[in-house]
């Protein structure tokens, strides 16, 4: 079990040890929040070399508000963060893709 205590799951873990010894050079990342935990591990993970593998419909977040007050919604913060990751740190996915594969 790893437990993070920030929003990588790679910092303050010894996840990427546990990855490395065991040879798994691919990863398959699913959870919340699309724009805090999942961007932030699936950005680290491609820094280090492991193939990602993000699965979008696995994946979501909430409206959040700016400094300004305006709101944003969950949909279009999930969609811009996922289409910032695809094809650099991960491939974007769907799950039926994904279990075709």
């Amino acid at each position: 079990m790893i437990v993070k205590h920030v929003n990588s799951a790679f910092i303050g873990t010894a996840l990427e040890e546990q990855l490395r010894t065991a040879g798994i050079n691919k990863l398959v990342i699913a959870g919340l929040t699309t724009d805090h935990c999942v961007s932030t591990t699936t950005r680290m993970a491609g820094n280090l070399g492991f193939e990602v593998w993000l699965v979008q419909d696995a994946t979501a977040t909430f409206d959040r508000q700016g400094s300004d007050g305006r709101t944003y919604l969950a949909q279009d913060i999930h969609d811009i963060h996922l289409a910032s990751l695809d094809r650099e740190f991960a491939h974007v996915v769907e799950s039926g893709e994904l279990l075709n594969a």
